[in-house]
């Protein structure tokens, strides 16, 4: 029989999170604020904001894209903010991986809707998917600014990057919660910057 999932582990699996977010704060701060500039100045200069992942960071691409167009804060009212998620629309996601191959489901959709001075933020919990990988490629060929959101070592995809926060942690679940985090500090340097009298 199975050992019991007991509260001893679920206290584990919960101090597991908090000291990967304790080395947030000790490592990562710098980089969280230099993403996050890049992010306010761009929704400033309403430019958009693409996001794109997979499995997990797919969700959190659709999270934190809501919370830019729609609003991250109920008692704050303000304009929208141009922001999408590469990783939604199923008929474009089926034609492409159809049609040229999952590798390429997103770097299609950048080629369509990435402009110069547009962000692409690059979700991968091991810096290494490779439709990830494509489609920061083709984000640089269009002048579109790259930021990856990473875990353990970073991957490919911290060289390739403009800018980039590497969680440090190589579990995949602890790199998950800490992203979010940083996705909606991001979304609060964003919301202030573009209504900056809110504040």
């Amino acid at each position: 029989m199975q050992n019991p999932f007991l509260e001893s582990r679920i206290a584990e699996i919960i101090h597991e999170s908090i000291e990967t977010k304790q080395r947030l704060v000790a490592e990562c701060t710098a980089d969280i604020r230099a993403c996050g500039e890049i992010l306010a100045n761009a929704a400033a200069s309403n430019r958009c904001i693409m996001f794109c992942g997979n499995g997990g960071s797919a969700a959190d691409s659709q999270h934190l894209a809501a919370e830019l167009v729609v609003r991250l804060r109920g008692n704050i009212e303000r304009r929208a903010i141009a922001a999408m998620a590469l990783t939604v629309d199923s008929s474009i996601l089926t034609a492409g991986g159809n049609d040229y191959g999952f590798d390429h489901v997103f770097r299609r959709q950048v080629e369509a809707f990435g402009n110069n001075g547009d962000v692409l933020v690059a979700i991968s919990t091991s810096g290494t998917s490779k439709n990830v990988v494509l489609a920061v490629e083709e984000a640089r060929k269009r002048g579109v600014i790259t930021i990856g959101l990473l875990g353990g070592t970073g991957g490919m995809l911290k060289g390739m990057c403009d800018a980039c926060v590497v969680v440090p942690s190589t579990v995949t679940a602890r790199i998950q919660e800490s992203g979010i985090l940083i996705g909606h500090i991001w979304c609060e340097m964003i919301e202030e910057s573009v209504a900056p009298e809110l504040f």
